[in-house]
Order: structure tokens, then sequence, then C-alpha cells
């Protein structure tokens, strides 16, 4: 798939981390998932992660949720170390959306009554909830499976609507955990120019993990391959398929991304 961003951005003219995961240790048990990883994402980027199963990508998300905590080092959320803060502090105060690899909806609701129920959790006036929901009916293209029961929908709409109860709580950061998985080719477009337009338009920071390298590798502006608990490649799309790292422990001898 060809690349469908019209600009990268590999430095900022001001680089103001969101969020920076400094000195990340993880064991389940004897067994190391994560060995003193550090990273940041700005302001605005858009950062994709790469690597083997069980790597530890998923791993990271629940970090930076809460869902877990690390065993060694800290989790800094514009500035604020949020290590020990709850998930939802976390949701709450700084603003972090999570879409789920699965799930993340009621399945027995519609789509406008999924999206009514979590904005009366999260938003407490009532025209800045009906506002919003009539927004992101109106961006996301809703208008004909408003009434659909959830369960009912295609791939595609699921990932959309998931992602449409996320920007209820106007998320300064959205994790998107295998958003391209078992989708077609054009909904997969569709979700990447979805991804840009959250950049380029609300400024909001995005981190995808991903086993579709080149459908990730399409949209974002940094990548990062983990491999043996450790962050080997971090560079542009173009920097980290080059890096003989990357090739050797992820993408092969043979890939390329157009």
């Amino acid at each position: 798939m060809a690349i469908i961003k019209s600009f990268r951005i590999k430095s900022f003219k001001q680089k103001k981390p969101l969020i920076e995961l400094k000195n990340i240790s993880l064991s389940y048990g004897n067994r190391q998932i994560l060995d003193n990883i550090s990273f940041s994402i700005n302001q605005g980027e858009i950062l994709g992660m790469l690597g083997p199963n069980g790597v530890g990508k998923s791993t990271i998300f629940n970090l930076i949720t809460g869902l877990i905590k690390p065993d060694y080092g800290k989790i800094l959320i514009n500035g604020h170390d949020v290590t020990s803060y709850p998930i939802y502090l976390r949701t709450k105060k700084f603003k972090i959306g999570y879409v789920p690899q699965h799930g993340g909806f009621f399945q027995d609701l519609t789509l406008i009554d999924n999206l009514k129920a979590i904005a009366e959790i999260l938003i407490n006036d009532e025209k800045e909830r009906e506002y919003k929901i009539n927004n992101l009916v109106s961006r996301f293209e809703f208008e004909s499976t408003l009434n659909v029961k959830a369960k009912f929908l295609s791939g595609g709409q699921k990932k959309k609507l998931v992602i449409a109860l996320a920007l209820l709580s106007d998320p300064k950061l959205l994790l998107l955990d295998e958003c391209f998985a078992a989708l077609d080719v054009l909904t997969i477009k569709m979700l990447q120019k979805l991804i840009i337009d959250l950049q380029m338009n609300n400024n909001i920071s995005v981190c995808i993990c991903d086993h579709q390298a080149r459908d990730l590798l399409s949209c974002v502006d940094l990548a990062m391959v983990i491999s043996n608990c450790k962050i080997i490649s971090k560079g542009s799309p173009q920097e980290i398929i080059q890096d003989q790292r990357a090739i050797t422990a992820y993408f092969g001898t043979s890939f390329k991304i157009n």
C-alpha cells in the first residue's frame, strides 16, 4: 500500500513530550517482558509500534492506561509522574483514549445508543452531549447505521464506532491496538485517513500498535521496533526499514513499504 501521508514530522519545532516512558522494566514471574525501555510521544505526533507476537506492545498500552504498573521506571504525562495513578484518573485528568483490538462497545445497543451511553458518563451538560454526538455522527458518516445494533455492524463500522466513543472524552492521546487487523483494503485506507485527520485538525497524539506493518508505516511520523524486551530501532518509516537490526528481528530482507 502506498504511503498516504503528505508530510511526516521528523522533528518538531517545539519538542513537547505529551507522554514519556522512562527506564520501564516489567516481568511476569520469571519471564521478562520489557527491559529498561524509554521513549516519548510528542504533542501531535503519530507513533507506530511494531514487533513479533508477545514482545510487549499491548503491555505498553496497559502501562500507559494504568491497567498494570511497571516493576521499575516512571511514566510521565505532561511532566507529571502518573506511574501510580489509577485508570480513571489518567483518562479523566490526562485525557487518554484507548481503542482495544476487540470489543469496546455494547453489543446489544444500537450505534446511537452506544454513543449516548458513553456520553452520559463523560459529559454532564446535555446540550454539549448532543452537540458532540451529532458532530461525531456527521464526521464518521454514521447516519445510515444509527439504529443498527453494534453486534451487526461490519468490522470497519465497529472500529469507527469504538474510535468515536474514545473521542467523546476529547483525548489528547489516542491508543489504537491492532486497528487494521482483519479489515479490507478500503476500510484500512479510510481508517488511515481518519487517523491523519485527527492529527492535522485536532492535534491529537496517536500511538498505533499493529502487525500490518505496511498499513501502519503508511500513516505514522515515527515508528519503533521492539524485540527481545528492548526497543531496537526507532525513526521514520524509511529509516527503520533500512535499519539492519529491524530487518533481522522483524521485517526480513524483502520487506518494502510500497
